[in-house]
């Protein structure tokens, strides 16, 4: 279980222990025994030349499996289990990104320099005798930003400050007794190495990318691991009960038992749609578009209109929750409640918010600063088709989800590494109800993942491995 402690406010996650908890173990064949005999019938792409797509013929679904090898004797090689645990280092926020000391300090250079500024203005008199009027400081999207967060500053301080409480109490959160200004040695992070995102843009370029659109490639139970190079633009079903490891562009990656993806941009997302499944509960978290991801260039990003294209309504099964992840920017917050939802037939029941704590129960950024707040929105919506409503089942009793919501957790040091919502929402959907998740940066059981890089966070190097056992 990923939930702490569950309270009227909210819910306090344990992100960390959502990952591990997840059954990483790779099932090894012993290598001296293996290698007397090989597979027969494994998948091994590794050129990038797309002859080698005939191989799959013409079905609809590619299955990619081993015969379990033998040895001399006739019997089977020795098993032996790998195990991988998440990096906890990469959840190891002792202190707040900004201290409350630093933010006063540069509160009070700023608010010198403004003082300055405005006397300067105000020195300044037209002709006819009439003061000219003072500058605004703040502009447009500023000030309803600070609209926004003085109606949501009460639940956020006063939820956290009691799951934070329940926190200390259980021993999930450490009280810091050490000085702040303590030397700690920085985290070295994974090189991602292989971009995802460009091997997407390089895919769509391939020739005959349309015969490979409506296969789904299926890892059967007794497979040992995958060596695939192929995986753009199908989707990819992990259906047995343990991990398995597969070589993209020689990096490896681990896929959780039970879970589903598509490797592919937003013009390659219509395999989703041949599958001609549709899900319960929706969770999205666009690229939005902002100045410090246009000046570093270094993340894509999707204009509203392009997110506005993503087809929901024909992935939403009826009365689908739909979830959208936001930045605290309220011209995203106006454009999905006024275009976006509606533009899906999604009508907004709740808005709830990711309070980001460190482990000692602090907010990793001043709750009042001006630049980046501690918190994230997250909203809510059903789907509803005027059509559909006097068909509905009125044996079925759809639980009411409440408004404004905590979920307060440790953020992973991971850029855009979201906290897991599977059991925060299983009250609001139908057990075993199919789920979604789009713009995924890794893969989860139980759940169909999609993005252009949806196997980010799958790198191995994330992952420490246990000592094996057979």
């Amino acid at each position: 279980m990923s939930v702490v402690r569950e309270l009227s406010p909210g819910w306090l996650l344990d992100h960390l222990s959502f990952i591990n908890k997840i059954s990483y173990e790779l099932h090894q064949h012993h290598e001296p025994c293996c290698s007397k005999k090989e597979p027969t019938s494994s998948v091994h792409l590794d050129t990038l030349h797309m002859d080698s797509v005939s191989s799959f013929g013409a079905s609809a679904t590619c299955i990619a499996s081993t015969t379990k090898p033998e040895n001399d004797d006739g019997g089977n090689c020795e098993m032996f289990i790998q195990k991988y645990v998440f990096r906890s280092e990469l959840f190891d926020v002792t202190k707040p990104y900004i201290t409350s000391a630093i933010h006063k300090e540069c509160q009070q250079s700023n608010e010198k320099e403004d003082l300055v500024n405005d006397v300067k203005k105000e020195i300044s008199i037209s002709v006819n005798g009439k003061k000219r009027k003072r500058c605004v400081d703040f502009n447009q999207g500023e000030l309803d930003a600070m609209e926004y967060h003085t109606k949501i500053r009460g639940l956020i301080l006063d939820g956290s400050s009691q799951l934070i409480q329940e926190g200390l109490k259980s021993g999930f959160l450490h009280p810091l007794y050490e000085k702040r200004d303590k030397y700690s040695e920085p985290i070295t992070l994974p090189l991602d190495t292989c971009n995802l995102s460009e091997l997407c843009e390089m895919a769509k370029h391939l020739p005959s990318l349309n015969e490979m659109e409506l296969q789904t490639l299926q890892l059967m139970e007794d497979d040992i691991s995958v060596t695939e190079q192929y995986l753009f633009s199908r989707i990819v079903d992990n259906n047995s009960s343990f991990t398995k490891m597969i070589t993209l562009m020689g990096q490896k990656y681990l896929l959780p038992p039970k879970s589903s993806f598509l490797l592919s941009d937003i013009s390659c997302i219509h395999p989703l749609l041949n599958c001609k499944k549709t899900y319960d509960v929706i969770v999205i978290d666009p690229p939005w578009q902002n100045k410090s991801v246009k000046r570093s260039n270094r993340y894509s990003y999707l204009s509203p209109l392009q997110i506005k294209q993503i087809p929901i309504p024909k992935l939403a099964a009826p009365n689908c929750l739909v979830v959208t992840w936001v930045t605290n920017r309220q011209k995203h917050l106006r454009f999905v409640k006024e275009e976006l939802y509606p533009s899906w037939s999604v009508e907004i029941v709740a808005e709830w918010h990711w309070v980001k704590i460190t482990s000692s129960g602090e907010f990793v950024f001043p709750l009042d600063s001006p630049h980046k707040k501690p918190y994230e929105g997250l909203i809510l919506g059903r789907v509803r088709e005027k059509a559909a409503l006097p068909l509905r089942n009125a044996d079925v009793k759809e639980l009411p989800i409440p408004d404004h919501k905590l979920i307060v957790s440790v953020p992973c040091t991971l850029h855009s590494h979201k906290p897991p919502l599977a059991e925060v929402l299983k009250d609001y959907i139908k057990p075993e109800g199919e789920c979604l998740e789009l713009f995924a940066r890794n893969l989860q059981p139980g759940w169909t993942s999609w993005g252009n890089e949806v196997l980010k966070f799958q790198h191995v190097d994330y992952f420490v491995a246990l000592e094996s056992k057979s």
